[in-house]
């Protein structure tokens, strides 16, 4: 009772602050369609400006982890969430996808090897079927699912919580997502404490309304994917790399993307190998191995860093495989570089100059192209960076993902989390502005200004042109400018 009426007492404003928020998450979350375009962008926008001034009334920038700042913010960050334990998500139909999957497991049949188009014309069993199938779309109903084996057991588990209700299922899996943005959250922390750097950035990931809103309120399961991701960071920083690597294949078992950052690792164990030679040097003990041996050692290191990630794989999969699986997956996978667009941005680029050239949408090339660019960057960034820290290798994975990302065919708001998580751990804060910004291409779903409710160009050019100006500015030109 007196820690409250402390808070209370020096955090007024803060509360008052949370409580204005807590009303606008809730309108956000029950009383608001994608549809209500003016309505969306002046929710989302006030919700930033007023999680930033929960922010900095708390003590943000001068308070400590054990301070009472720290604390409103971890139950404020918990209470958004909550609010949204009993909706139904607003701004994305993917989650009738992820229960329909979670119920083909529990029916006994492998969610790989057959589309809900196939399943509902000859099997019945699977509960609110017709439901589940019109909700989830032609789109999503006449593919394969794509989504990977640890994330399949999330859908099983969602699907377990009581009631056999489509809401049921929601809070099953929302109350996962939330369980993994509060381990984020104290492995992020943990992480940030052995770095030396303020715990308290943590929070630009866990308060930030984009997250809560897309994670948490759209049921998107990156949240699932990134608590791994810096659980198996933290792991590898305290030198439990073993440990880290299986961590690691239960991110990538839960989102593929991860896979993409695996050749950053390259340095990492070289570099520690001769680390540990060095301090052990300092230490005065006996160490008579030549350099090159340190070097061998930790490129042994990194050969069953990387073995263990991939043996975690395949055991994963082991229980879908099958040949029909591996060509449905495959073509999945595929669709996503060759057939689908959304909210791109140096693709649409290119295909404006292909159409303007061939007068044809040229995805089938560039679709190809952009990703053998993005494996010469990462392969680049491998190679020619010494990712041998934490916070260098974050920089890395960073850099790589968001251009990744810029050459893209279809860039959902929801993938940009990773991007926001990683920002934590270096100097780079142009994650935080495209979590503000992405909220425009929901217009896109609307075909706001257009005859044919396509995307309105003009709205994701500012989009990136906001995204690519605070890019240029940390990347490029404060590194040349005297600031």
């Amino acid at each position: 009772m007196l820690e409250l009426t402390t808070i209370y007492k020096y955090k007024k404003t803060t509360l008052a602050y949370t409580l204005i928020s807590c009303i606008l998450y809730v309108w956000f979350a029950y009383y608001t369609q994608r549809t209500d375009a003016l309505q969306l962008i002046l929710l989302y926008s006030f919700l930033f400006v007023l999680g930033y001034q929960i922010l900095k009334t708390s003590g943000f920038y001068t308070s400590t982890s054990l301070s009472t700042g720290f604390r409103i913010l971890v139950i404020a960050s918990i209470l958004f969430r909550l609010l949204f334990l009993f909706a139904t998500p607003n701004l994305s139909q993917d989650f009738y996808r992820f229960i329909w999957d979670g119920h083909m497991l529990l029916e006994g049949f492998n969610p790989y090897l057959h589309t809900p188009n196939y399943v509902i014309n000859w099997n019945t069993s699977i509960p609110l079927a017709q439901d589940l199938y019109n909700g989830m779309g032609a789109l999503s109903a006449s593919h394969y699912t794509n989504y990977p084996p640890l994330n399949q057991v999330c859908f099983v588990l969602g699907n377990l919580f009581p009631g056999s209700s489509i809401l049921s299922s929601v809070i099953g899996m929302r109350l996962l997502i939330i369980a993994a943005d509060i381990g984020t959250l104290y492995f992020g922390k943990k992480l940030l404490e052995a770095l030396k750097l303020p715990s308290n950035r943590i929070f630009w990931y866990i308060l930030n309304p984009f997250i809560i809103i897309e994670l948490t309120g759209n049921l998107h399961f990156e949240g699932v994917m990134i608590f791994f991701l810096v659980w198996s960071l933290y792991l590898l920083h305290k030198g439990y790399w073993k440990w880290a690597a299986v961590v690691f294949a239960c991110s990538v078992s839960v989102k593929l993307i991860p896979l993409m950052f695996l050749p950053l690792f390259f340095w990492w164990f070289t570099s520690t190998s001769l680390n540990d030679k060095r301090n052990s040097q300092q230490k005065k003990i006996s160490y008579a191995e030549p350099k090159d041996l340190s070097v061998l050692v930790g490129r042994k290191k990194l050969i069953v860093f990387y073995s263990i990630v991939g043996i975690t794989l395949i055991t994963f999969f082991i229980p879908f495989f099958s040949m029909e699986f591996v060509n449905n997956y495959s073509k999945t996978v595929g669709l996503w570089f060759n057939n689908f667009e959304f909210n791109a941005s140096i693709y649409y680029v290119l295909r404006a100059l292909g159409y303007a050239i061939t007068c044809y949408n040229e995805i089938g090339i560039i679709g190809k192209i952009l990703p053998l660019i993005s494996v010469l960057v990462i392969l680049g960034f491998s190679v020619f960076k010494t990712n041998n820290s934490i916070p260098k290798l974050s920089t890395s994975i960073l850099i790589v993902f968001t251009i990744y990302l810029f050459l893209s065919t279809t860039i959902h708001p929801w993938y940009i989390a990773t991007l926001v998580m990683l920002c934590v751990f270096t100097r780079y804060r142009y994650p935080l502005v495209w979590s503000l910004v992405i909220i425009l291409s929901y217009l896109s779903y609307l075909g706001i200004g257009t005859a044919d409710k396509s995307e309105n160009l003009w709205i994701i050019a500012l989009e990136y042109f906001v995204v690519f100006s605070a890019f240029v500015w940390e990347v490029v030109l404060k590194k040349r400018l005297p600031i």
